[in-house]
């Protein structure tokens, strides 16, 4: 089944949230936010901006009617700033007008007097200052300090990674309507609907049954909307709440980079010893997260980062500690992999220089740790199932890594322009919430008098295809035309307290409860169809009714008719709440995982050696997929994975000054991967295996893991980098722009 929105989307029909036709009388909303990144609010003076042409009112934190506070996991974040600002960006004031022209017009007039004091953008000079989002954690298997001195080699370093900016296509927005009774229908650029639908009736201190929350569909989310959503939804519900008007927000590109987190940067320092046989047998690493002002997701972004620091590999000794550390930027926030890209860079990092100092491939290290089943992680989970060494023996006969290898080094002694570089990027990735509590899903199934139905879950539409999984789930048990079959938009009303569509559990999740759903309506239906035709096994095929293997004259409309006129319920809603998966935070050990995915990648790079700049001649993968639904959707989710992966490595700085502002503002100072820039080549195999039962139809999560490849671009445009300068010491700082690569490619010792 192709994409079901794929021709919608290329005939422009699709409705994303500024496609939504305007009411009479709309207002428009802009935020006034802070233009410096720490500082006391002595005064501010918005007198002259509230007389100007077209402007209905302007709107501070002594207005708000409930609590002033949209901190999800931590309530640190209030929504307006009151009496001191944290990060440039941050909203002090919402200006409500006739057109967003006028808003901006009015901005301009805003007196504030600030009192500014230092600012902190560095995340270890703000832990070495006891600047903390909470206290740190850690992660214990074994003992490292008893196991150094068994170990023959020990290695440390340093690592830096930056953030990265989600730049989906569609901007933050929203779009509130006041409803009778003091209710209020808001459309949300949203991942997460119920937590908009918690925040607006705080901010607002009225009930969550009079908020509805509707989300069709999002240009690209990555994350960045699955709490950072929230206050632009707060603050257009919270004006059309008070002034009974239709209230509209949709952020320029530019206010939206500056006012938004970003993937979280990371520092980090590691130690690393390994046998003489070249096992690991101990690691430690200490990440300092750079949270931003406020908590946001940061706590559960940092306890993916220490569930995933082992990546791939068995390693009996471990000792994993993480610092959240405050620092006056924008609340950094949820990024495709959640703190697990971060955490996989650190121990790629620690094999590389290992393998550096003992003048080896990382490869060797890398195959030679790989998990296995019965494996204990360092935060108490026993692996099953696992597919490292499958995946990884695949790749290298199905692409040739020998041979790959052997002409790699051909062409660098024959080249003193170009050379090139290979890196093998095995990948281990956990899914599941780590907060348990929000592994679980519902669905709404109704079937008209017709034989149509309509589907309702928590499930968010943003490009990675969930409603075409959602409608194959549908088809398949019913046996039915996909035509029969409409995806509502994902509302508050119709499914209640669901989870965001993130950590690459939404198909699982959601998916699972639409199962069951459809399977008790289908069970009710066999047995309205064993009572009429006298059978003992009923089947649906293409719409006709199967009784004791023989085709009947019943068609799927006839039977839903009779059931209909026998009074059997032709609506089901079911909840599913993944099971076996527990965490105790106490202890910091669990079974926080349904299941893991496994996967394997060559990646291949040619560097300009005159210029720095470089080319990606190819990524081949072996990829876990268990019984993928859709090869076609998870295929395209690796490419993009990928290359979203890569850009991260390589192409994607940013850059704040040490006042706090952006620099990287814009698409002219921030880049992203174009398609002069993506690799030539991507190939990918699908690994054969049974799946895993918790996966929806045993068919893997796809949305996450496969960013992790593109960690492998780093380390193999580095390997192209030592085969020009041999001898230069070489700091790992990612991203791997052009400019650092031409540095490093005529570095001294």
């Amino acid at each position: 089944m192709i994409n079901i929105d794929a021709h919608n989307h290329v005939q422009g029909k699709s409705i994303y949230l500024d496609d939504i036709p305007e009411l009479q009388g709309t207002l428009y909303a802009l935020p006034f936010d802070a233009k410096v990144a720490h500082a006391k609010i002595k005064s501010i003076d918005w007198t002259a901006a509230l007389n100007r042409n077209g402007i209905v009112t302007i709107l501070g934190a002594k207005d708000i009617p409930g609590e002033n506070q949209i901190g999800g996991i931590l309530p640190d974040e209030p929504l307006f700033a009151e009496g001191e600002v944290h990060f440039r960006g941050q909203v002090i004031a919402l200006i409500i007008g006739t057109s967003e022209h006028h808003c901006r017009q009015a901005a301009k007039l805003i007196q504030v007097v600030y009192e500014e004091l230092p600012i902190i953008t560095d995340a270890r000079i703000a832990q070495a200052q006891n600047k903390l989002i909470m206290p740190p954690r850690s992660f214990t298997l074994g003992s490292t300090s008893e196991t150094w001195s068994q170990c023959e080699h020990v290695f440390e370093g340093r690592t830096d990674v930056n953030g990265q900016e989600h730049l989906y296509i569609e901007t933050q927005g929203a779009y509130a309507r006041p409803k009778e009774d003091g209710s209020i229908i808001v459309s949300s650029s949203t991942q997460g609907p119920t937590a908009v639908q918690r925040m607006v009736a705080r901010v607002l201190g009225i009930p969550m049954h009079k908020i509805e929350i509707d989300t069709v569909r999002l240009g690209g989310g990555f994350g960045g909307k699955e709490a950072q959503a929230t206050p632009w939804a707060v603050m257009a519900a919270w004006a059309s709440h008070l002034l009974h008007k239709p209230v509209k927000m949709a952020m320029h590109r530019m206010d939206d980079m500056r006012m938004t987190g970003k993937r979280h940067p990371y520092s980090a320092d590691f130690k690393i010893g390994l046998s003489k046989d070249l096992k690991i047998l101990a690691y430690e690493v200490t990440h300092y997260q750079n949270a931003g002002a406020a908590a946001d997701l940061s706590p559960a972004v940092m306890e993916r980062t220490l569930f995933h620091s082992t990546n791939a590999y068995f390693i009996p000794n471990v000792f994993a500690k993480a610092f959240s550390c405050k620092t006056n930027l924008p609340p950094n926030t949820a990024f495709r992999g959640f703190g697990g890209p971060q955490g996989k860079f650190v121990i790629e990092a620690a094999i590389v220089k290992a393998a550096e100092s003992l003048g080896i491939s990382p490869a060797v290290i890398q195959k030679n740790n790989l998990v296995v089943d019965g494996d204990e992680l360092s935060y108490g989970q026993i692996l099953q199932q696992t597919n490292a060494h499958p995946t990884w023996d695949l790749c290298m006969k199905d692409y040739q890594y020998e041979a790959q290898k052997e002409r790699i080094e051909t062409f660098n002694a024959s080249n003193s322009r170009y050379k090139k570089g290979l890196a093998v990027q095995p990948i281990c990735f956990g899914i599941s919430f780590t907060n348990t509590m929000m592994n679980h899903a519902r669905a709404l199934v109704h079937i008209y008098q017709d034989g149509s139905v309509v589907v309702s879950t928590g499930a968010v539409e943003m490009g990675q295809g969930v409603n075409t999984k959602l409608l194959q789930i549908v088809t398949e048990t019913f046996g039915i035309a996909a035509s029969k079959v409409r995806i509502e938009s994902t509302n508050t009303l119709r499914v209640a307290n669901t989870s965001p569509t993130a950590a690459s559990a939404g198909a699982d999740l959601n998916g699972k409860a639409l199962q069951m759903a459809c399977t008790a309506l289908l069970e009710r239906l066999k047995a309205v169809a064993q009572k009429e035709h006298n059978a003992t096994e009923i089947q649906i095929i293409e719409e006709q009714i199967i009784a004791d293997a023989k085709t009947t004259e019943m068609t799927w409309t006839d039977l839903i008719m009779k059931a209909f006129t026998l009074r059997v319920a032709l609506s089901e809603n079911s909840h599913y709440a993944t099971p076996t998966i527990h965490y105790d935070k106490t202890k910091e050990k669990g079974h926080p995982f349904a299941y893991h995915v496994y996967g394997t990648a060559l990646i291949e790079v040619t560097v300009d050696c005159l210029k720095g700049t470089y080319d990606f001649d190819s990524v081949n993968i072996v990829h876990d997929f268990g019984q993928s639904m859709n090869p076609t959707i998870d295929n395209g989710q690796i490419e993009g994975g990928v290359v979203q992966g890569i850009g991260w490595m390589t192409l994607e700085e940013i850059i704040y000054n040490e006042q706090g502002r952006l620099v990287s503002n814009a698409l002219s100072t921030y880049k992203v991967p174009d398609i002069y820039s993506v690799p030539k080549q991507i190939n990918i195999t699908h690994l054969e295996t049974e799946g895993h039962e918790l996966a929806i139809k045993k068919s893997k999560a796809v949305g996450e893991p496969p960013l992790m490849y593109g960690l492998g671009a780093y380390f193999a445009i580095r390997n192209a980098v030592k085969a020009f300068n041999p001898t230069a010491d070489l700091a790992v700082n990612a991203p791997y722009t052009p400019e650092k690569v031409l540095m490093d490619l005529y570095k001294t010792s």
